[in-house]
């Protein structure tokens, strides 16, 4: 090696160029932990519309350590995500001085259970969350296994497309434990709709129930207090004070 000048002089180039490098850390490590490049404020980029600004400086409380560079963004943002508004949270660096917020906030489609202080968003995700103003459009209620939140509120938004021609609104998806469906209307009759199969999904009940809304009518001569549609052909219906009328198909 000694007799090879051409190879010492790119070890010596390659050991200065380390050296170099290992310097210019040094130093960022070192500048970064001097009081220098102070954060000087936190900007949130949208208009919030439940989540409130004394919230958030509560949230942030105690979370920025550090300066512009060295702050734990990830840190920032988890806390962010544990107020009960907010569905999701991103944090950047905005130079020199800055730090950019931005917020995704719950948006509530449905309340969850009866009374139990929890929210359905328009994802079909569950969260507890108390609203500062009543709903412009009154939501409905659902009410099942937690693990078909999803499909729960696609019944219900099916329903509710659906209903409209005859002047109807879903007012609450009931699922039970073994999958059955009913639907509470805004007038208060009770659908019994069914499991979703392949074979007889929900929706081809609800469009059965639509086609038939006439005929509930005239058959029960009065509002029914629940009408099963999980008959194949036809529907049952029952009115408070009479026994079940059956109509098993079209005459």
């Amino acid at each position: 090696m000694w007799n090879k000048p051409q190879l010492m002089t790119a070890v010596s180039d390659l050991l200065l160029v380390a050296a170099a490098a290992a310097l210019i850390v040094a130093a960022v490590v070192w500048g970064a932990r001097l009081p220098l490049f102070p954060l000087r404020e936190v900007v949130v980029t949208q208009e919030l519309r439940e989540v409130r600004r004394a919230e958030v400086e509560r949230s942030l409380a105690g979370r920025l350590r550090g300066n512009f560079f060295s702050m734990n963004l990830d840190s920032v943002r988890q806390s962010l995500e544990q107020l009960p508004w907010v569905r999701r949270a991103e944090v950047r660096r905005q130079w020199p001085s800055s730090l950019e917020v931005s917020i995704e906030e719950h948006v509530p489609v449905a309340f969850w259970g009866q009374a139990t202080g929890q929210l359905v968003n328009s994802y079909g995700e569950v969260f507890a969350a108390a609203m500062s103003v009543p709903p412009e459009v009154p939501m409905p209620v659902l009410l099942g296994p937690t693990g078909i939140v999803p499909e729960m509120l696609g019944y219900f938004q099916e329903a509710e497309e659906m209903l409209k021609p005859i002047g109807r609104w879903p007012r609450a998806v009931i699922v039970s434990p073994r999958l059955a469906v009913q639907m509470r209307l805004d007038d208060g009759m009770l659908l019994e709709l069914g499991r979703q199969q392949p074979k007889a999904p929900v929706r081809q009940s609800l469009e059965r129930f639509v086609e038939y809304y006439p005929s509930v009518l005239t058959a029960a001569k009065q509002k029914p207090a629940v009408v099963d549609m999980r008959y194949p052909n036809g529907f049952a219906l029952r009115v408070a004070t009479a026994p079940v009328i059956e109509d098993k198909g079209k005459p």
